[in-house]
């Protein structure tokens, strides 16, 4: 099992296409890569598909570096070759990989009507063409990002060859087996965190922070998991703190291999994970980390599209499908040996067509056993529809602004930030509240920039109206950023009725607090809720009929007399009816069914409701226990 050597690949790929004039064939990562003078004979793409296919492997073809035409003489063809009206805003050439990276505002026009413009840029330069979206609203962490990694592109290369080394490596077949250990967010909300083992591979699946008072990690101490630097890959389905916040610990421990994740949510990730090391020192905090081993994280990701299946290991191949919970979260799926076993991970997910996302995925190819999220699996935990909570945050707002009350509403940056953005938005378009200005506090902006670089990721609905009405619905002149302290500072005085979003979405920390603590005590404003409360958050003892509140390190106390209002629907997490019907639609049927991502109560009645009525074998596992399932 497993790929072999980097000459015995190479030999078989001469086998398969002989006649070609291949000059190098490399192990970058989970990919094969051909390099060729004869860029031109693979323009159809039907070579590298039957070297694809025969292999089992995912291959890209690049052109031969002695090819490549001048990048002065190649900057000059391509803006010639491309019509003006792409907004082509950056050109990066990279001389190890032969790839030109055109960042553009209209990829679409840099690609032409059945991609003749990018096969004519091939033609013309023999450089091979990447497209990157110049997002609407400037984004630092994009463009960080982005040069980041074409200063660290040699280091990078290096690290893609040892990746790739150990994916294609060659494995023992004869002593098979497949387990998985629960380190975290099993029976509780926060610090997600799974080991999926085989006879030849180690996986980590999330690395999330605690969510709670008390900070608690994953439990990376097991002998199982030891030593950190022997885990073959981590896997990171969306970019919430929970499932991502200590990803970067891995590498102060002397992790040295990849992250698999969505392009959208190595960005988030990075722009989350900073904000935490600085929310952090404001506070008198301490993170385990620093920035540099966030910046590891980002040379080390290798970004996936969903439904693009991947070797990660010699005997596990990873396909990412959308989950609908926030920007580019996904299920993976885990194809485990050759057709030995499948896993599937929901991660968070949102079963129902939302105003950003379209419905989270239920059809896989096979799956034996689903581990699924319970966030919202008790047996009253139904929420109301998009609309309805539309509908229900109109009301609320209209009647606090409507008397000259402000709105404060604590959001994740990602995610329901944006949802709820929109539908205010909406809402005062259709006259339903008072125009008033929408005041964005926090990573909110700079994680609604990245939203505008990753239309491909939302729902069919906005893609519409983005690529072809030329309507974007997270631009809009009501709402503004909140971008310095001084004009924080004015609108905790400003007495005239707005709408806030800020974080943290649970209280536990960051801007809103200091809205909480200007705006509580006044009984005309009007705190809203429009997400989870996790255990031991200042937001769920709130919720709870907590009044009076520590502040100044405990010095004084907060008196609470604004309104408090709870708006449901807007979660990215599914409600019982969804979870169930989840279950009802999935196909194929599982053997078995694990519950994770909740209070124990929820687990447990997850597990229950499941096996009552499908008749499905189910389990709520606990943190620190073992399953093996061959």
């Amino acid at each position: 099992m497993g790929g072999g050597t980097e000459e015995s690949i190479e030999a078989k790929i001469r086998e398969l296409i002989p006649g070609i004039d291949l000059t190098e064939v490399s192990l970058e990562g989970p990919l094969i890569v051909i390099y060729t003078k004869e860029l031109e004979k693979f323009a159809d793409g039907e070579l590298a598909a039957k070297v694809a296919k025969t292999l089992r492997k995912r291959i890209a073809i690049r052109p031969d570096r002695s090819s490549l035409a001048d990048v002065e003489m190649a900057t000059e063809e391509i803006n010639h070759i491309v019509p003006e009206d792409a907004g082509i805003t950056n050109l990066f050439f990279d001389n190890l990989t032969g790839e030109v990276t055109i960042e553009a505002e209209k990829p679409g026009v840099v690609i032409g009507r059945g991609g003749v413009t990018l096969s004519e840029i091939k033609r013309k330069v023999r450089w091979a063409p990447k497209i990157a979206r110049t997002p609407p609203i400037p984004s630092r962490t994009i463009d960080d990002t982005r040069n980041y990694l074409r200063m660290v592109s040699q280091e990078r290369m290096d690290l893609l060859k040892r990746i790739g080394a150990r994916v294609h490596r060659t494995i023992d077949t004869e002593d098979q087996w497949c387990r998985l250990t629960f380190l975290g967010g099993f029976r509780e909300v926060g610090r997600s965190c799974m080991l999926l083992q085989t006879s030849a591979s180690k996986v980590l699946v999330e690395c999330g922070a605690s969510m709670s008072a008390e900070a608690l990690t994953p439990y990376l101490n097991l002998p199982e998991v030891l030593p950190i630097s022997s885990l073959d890959a981590v896997v990171i389905t969306h970019a919430h703190l929970d499932h991502c916040g200590l990803a970067p610990l891995l590498y102060k421990y002397e992790y040295d291999g990849p992250i698999y994740c969505t392009p959208p949510t190595r960005d988030l990730m990075a722009l989350l994970q900073l904000d935490q090391i600085k929310v952090a020192a404001g506070e008198g905090k301490k993170i385990p980390y620093e920035a540099n081993h966030v910046r590891k994280v980002v040379e080390h990701s290798i970004t996936l599209d969903l439904s693009e299946t991947t070797n990660i290991t010699p005997d596990i191949r990873l396909t990412f499908h959308n989950a609908g919970h926030i920007l580019g979260s996904a299920i993976a799926h885990f194809h485990i040996g050759e057709g030995a076993y499948n896993l599937v991970f929901t991660g968070d997910f949102k079963f129902e067509q939302t105003g950003l996302f379209n419905p989270a995925v239920c059809e896989f190819p096979r799956v034996e056993t689903l581990i699924m999220e319970s966030t919202y699996a008790g047996k009253e935990d139904f929420q109301p529809s998009r609309r309805d909570a539309s509908e229900m945050l109109g009301n609320i707002s209209s009647r606090v602004l409507n008397k000259g009350g402000k709105v404060l509403i604590p959001v994740f940056a990602v995610g329901r930030s944006q949802e709820v953005m929109v539908t205010l938005i909406e809402l005062m378009n259709e006259g339903i509240i008072p125009e008033v200005p929408i005041y964005l506090d926090g990573m909110i902006w700079e994680a609604t920039a990245i939203h505008t670089a990753y239309p491909e990721y939302l729902s069919d609905k906005l893609k519409g109206r983005i690529f072809h009405q030329g309507e974007n619905p997270f631009i809009s002149k009501t709402s503004q950023r909140v971008d310095s302290s001084e004009m924080r500072r004015n609108l905790l005085d400003d007495p005239d009725p707005c709408i806030m979003l800020a974080t943290s979405g649970m209280l536990n920390g960051g801007p809103v607090l200091s809205y909480l603590k200007a705006w509580g005590p006044n009984p005309m404003n009007c705190l809203i809720f429009v997400g989870y409360q996790a255990e031991g958050t200042l937001g769920r003892g709130i919720l709870k009929g907590r009044r009076e509140i520590p502040i100044n390190s405990g010095r004084k106390t907060l008196k609470i007399e604004m309104d408090l209002e709870t708006v449901d629907g807007f979660s990215g997490h599914s409600d019982r009816r969804q979870l169930m019907s989840y279950v009802y639609q999935l196909k194929p049927r599982p053997q078995e069914i694990f519950s994770c991502h909740g209070d124990e109560s929820k687990c447990l009645e997850l597990a229950s409701a499941i096996h009552q009525k499908h008749g499905i074998r189910t389990l709520a596992p606990k943190n620190m226990e073992t399953v093996r399932f061959f």
